[in-house]
């Protein structure tokens, strides 16, 4: 049997996908910051099968929070993974939180939720947060993949 050759893309397929549930901001170059969040995965040695990334307000991830960890309390990020040897996940994002946190440490709103995507990648490639040693770790990895960030992406 005798396939068609297909014609090829300039653009390589994205594994990263960005929504906007009830919030609407701009999101910068966002090629540059999928390559970035790409690169991140490849540190990590773990492929990246699909990423996404769903932008809320406070509300709606508070309602997440209730409905899937019987949290009721607001925060910035909410991973649920898909595959514990891969990165494949959907990562839901407060822009209100990530602003407001931005305001309280005195850094840029983009600078802030770089941070926050960054975590929440890191949470599908397999770090935790949940004792004082994973915390710590966490941030180291953050603040590094945050220094690689600056030479790619402008704040």
């Amino acid at each position: 049997m005798q396939f068609p050759e297909l014609p090829l893309d300039d653009e390589p397929e994205t594994f990263v996908s960005f929504y906007f549930e009830d919030v609407s901001f701009d999101l910068p170059d966002q090629k540059a910051l999928v390559e970035w969040l790409l690169a991140i995965g490849a540190e990590e040695k773990k492929p990246v099968y699909e990423l996404t990334y769903i932008f809320t307000s406070d509300e709606y991830l508070r309602q997440i929070n209730i409905e899937h960890l019987q949290h009721d309390y607001y925060t910035d990020v909410i991973t649920f993974p898909y595959s514990p040897t891969a990165i494949h996940g959907d990562i839901f994002i407060s822009s209100e939180r990530v602003a407001e946190n931005a305001q309280t440490h005195g850094v840029p709103f983009l600078n802030e939720l770089c941070r926050v995507m960054a975590h929440g990648l890191l949470h599908l490639a397999g770090y935790g947060d949940k004792t004082p040693e994973e915390v710590r770790t966490m941030r180291a990895r953050e603040d590094h993949y945050l220094k690689n960030r600056e030479t790619s992406i402008t704040t």
